[in-house]
């Protein structure tokens, strides 16, 4: 598709009130007015000398909306939003790397743009432009009633390389790993409910490195989250399913604690009704052998030392048992356990 940036026009003002009522753009623009009407359009419209339309060359339709907002020292922040039914037509990231284009040229150094953590999609706009991710800004968005919450921070200098920027952790093969009996997937908002009511099991948060928020809404919101920590290169969470009826069986995850080393690790939970049907070891080898696949050189895990049956898994996998170090995992109250330190390596080329 051919995209366009030009001024906005009156005819254009119905365009705007379509986008601006959109539950999803209202999700992520939680400041807009609601209802969004006709005159608003028309402010917005009237007051836009920053902002761009974003158009199909040959049909002049609007798609999109982009704008910036000089800063100090060369710089300027990026905005946008998409018609609902441009999604997923790359839109944004065309008019992002065309504003960005006529910025540089204009003498502007840097540009940034903020997402929030469960923006997914935006957050892709940013790599694929070229935007480097550079952090949380904590508490630097407001919601309607006055809450905050976090936005993660993507900026792009004028002598950075063309687009996208790199990533430690790529997307699954076809959004999935499977061997014809599990189904691996990224998790997602969706998830929330089914992962709180698991993770809240004593045999499972009793385990838990990081531990369980005991509020669904919470586990719902870093399941909704988890695809920003993807796209940092931090872990990548999936559930488990079932591949004959997509029934829920648990979580894995890939943390990548050590770019440097190309070492990862790997962690799992099943729900009651899953275990002892094999279905933990076919995660963990798809997720074993997807590891190495993007490049680890070694892939660790670790249980409790009277875990015997997570044990068991990873030696069905091929984990070799390294070594047991002493008072590496929290207990209850307060407490410190062992772990059984596994790993496998890469296997050799042939």
């Amino acid at each position: 598709m051919n995209v366009t940036l030009r001024p906005w026009r009156e005819a254009d003002a119905d365009a705007v009130v379509e986008a601006c009522n959109d539950p999803l753009t209202r999700r992520h623009l939680p400041l807009l007015p609601d209802p969004y009407t006709r005159s608003d359009a028309l402010a917005y419209i009237g007051n836009g000398e920053t902002a761009r339309a974003v158009v199909d060359t040959d049909t002049d339709e609007v798609l999109a909306a982009i704008g910036y907002t000089p800063g100090r020292d060369g710089g300027a922040e990026i905005g946008y939003w998409v018609m609902p039914a441009a999604r997923g037509r790359r839109v944004a990231t065309t008019a992002v790397e065309l504003l960005s284009a006529q910025l540089f040229e204009s003498d502007f150094r840097r540009l940034h743009l903020q997402t929030a953590l469960s923006n997914i999609a935006s957050q892709r706009v940013a790599i694929a432009a070229g935007f480097v991710r550079e952090g949380i800004a904590r508490g630097a968005s407001r919601n309607r009633d006055g809450s905050r919450f976090d936005t993660v921070v993507w900026a792009r200098l004028v002598d950075d390389p063309p687009g996208p920027s790199p990533r430690l952790l790529p997307d699954l093969p076809g959004g999935r790993l499977t061997d014809g009996v599990v189904v691996l997937r990224p998790l997602t908002e969706d998830d929330g409910l089914v992962t709180y009511d698991m993770r809240i099991l004593p045999e499972v948060s009793g385990r838990s490195v990081v531990g369980t928020p005991m509020d669904p809404a919470a586990v719902t919101r870093q399941c909704a989250e988890s695809g920003a920590k993807w796209l940092a290169g931090q872990r990548a969470e999936m559930t488990i399913r079932r591949a004959g009826d997509d029934a829920y069986l648990g979580e894995i995850a890939l943390y990548y604690a050590e770019p440097a080393l190309r070492e990862a690790m790997i962690g799992y939970s099943l729900v009651p009704e899953a275990r002892g049907h094999g279905y933990a070891a076919r995660a963990a080898r798809l997720v074993t052998d997807w590891g190495f696949e993007i490049g680890m050189n070694r892939m660790i895990a670790g249980t409790a030392v009277d875990n015997v049956a997570s044990q068991r898994v990873l030696e069905a996998v091929g984990y070799s048992r390294e070594s047991v170090q002493l008072e590496r995992l929290p207990g209850p109250n307060g407490t410190r356990i062992d772990n059984v330190a596994f790993a496998k390596l890469r296997p050799a080329v042939t």
